[in-house]
């Protein structure tokens, strides 16, 4: 088939950005070249490894129930729908999110597994990647700083200019979160605009108890999901003082949630090189061991929802009827 320019372009990006993230992972392995020895020696060392991935497994299910639960809140502005129901939206949302761009994939799940008012739909689905977004912001402004101070030799001036950034876009969302509903109205007096004004007026909907509970839900999964990246590093004997592993964890969920997500094999590539980055300057994490651990936290927390998520996408129905 062929591709329209613009088509073109962002199959290319993706390619590029990809072989980026892939080069820089060879570059860093070579450095210590990977060898299932050097993985397995360490597997050696970590007593009862087995616990650290049944509690890895155990969390998958529970992490993506907060994800529904959160989705079940917002959703209920265009459709009352229960939590079964909203857990398999959001599974079919991953699995379609694995193979298309951006937040397009995921959106499309959820929207196509409700019943009526998918068009307002799509708002609830952006308000939610929204939070999700902004909860790993955050805490990852948060890790940030505390990575500075255990890392003083990343401390630069640079460093320092990000900092303040990720302040001024956490103290952002709060600003955004208090004008919403007037900013909703405001777009919606744009006649170029006001055609789409169905996708996004109900995020000016939602009470304050709505959007506070539903942060918390969101708040509550990232602190699920950092503690499967916690299990996954004890898995393969990776263990680090508590602030090292909480500021190297958020770190790489921040780069994780802002980079664009070029989607060939979801995110896999940005966790791996990411880490890698991270958690450089500690010469007892061998990159072949840290790799293995985000491919395992990969494995448990995304591919295996992404198959199950399968069993529904062949039950969509495109049509309302």
């Amino acid at each position: 088939m062929s591709l329209k320019p613009d088509k073109k372009i962002t199959f290319w990006a993706k390619i590029v950005v990809f072989a980026g993230l892939v080069a820089y992972i060879v570059h860093v392995v070579r450095q210590q070249p990977f060898d299932w020895e050097t993985v397995q020696t360490q597997l050696l060392t970590v007593d009862h490894p087995e616990r650290w991935a049944i509690g890895l497994v155990v969390l998958t299910p529970v992490n993506w129930g907060f994800e529904a639960l959160k989705w079940q809140i917002l959703l209920q502005r265009v459709e009352k729908t229960s939590f079964w129901d909203a857990y398999r939206g959001v599974l079919t949302g991953v699995s379609l999110g694995f193979a298309l761009p951006a937040q397009l994939g995921d959106t499309a799940g959820r929207v196509l597994s409700v019943r009526k008012g998918r068009a307002e739909a799509i708002g609830a689905s952006l308000v939610s990647g929204g939070m999700q977004f902004y909860v790993a912001l955050v805490f990852g402004t948060v890790a940030w700083a505390q990575y500075l101070v255990i890392v003083p030799e990343r401390n630069t001036s640079t460093a320092q200019v990000l900092l303040i950034a990720l302040c001024v876009l956490s103290l952002g969302g709060v600003v955004f979160g208090m004008v919403r509903r007037r900013l909703v109205l405001w777009l919606s007096t744009w006649p170029t605009l006001a055609r789409f004004a169905t996708y996004w007026n109900v995020a000016g909907l939602y009470s304050g108890l709505e959007i506070g509970l539903a942060l918390s839900v969101a708040a509550l999964r990232y602190i699920v999901f950092s503690v499967q990246f916690y299990f996954a590093m004890r898995v393969v004997g990776i263990f680090l003082p508590p602030a090292v592993s909480a500021s190297g964890i958020g770190l790489v969920f921040l780069v994780k949630t802002i980079t664009p997500a070029f989607n060939l094999l979801s995110d896999l590539g940005v966790r791996e090189a990411a880490s890698l980055w991270v958690f450089a300057p500690f010469e007892r994490v061998p990159a072949p061991v840290l790799i293995t651990a985000t491919l395992t936290l990969w494995l448990a927390n995304v591919l295996t929802p992404v198959l199950v998520g399968l069993i529904w996408v062949w039950k969509l129905k495109i049509s309302r009827h």
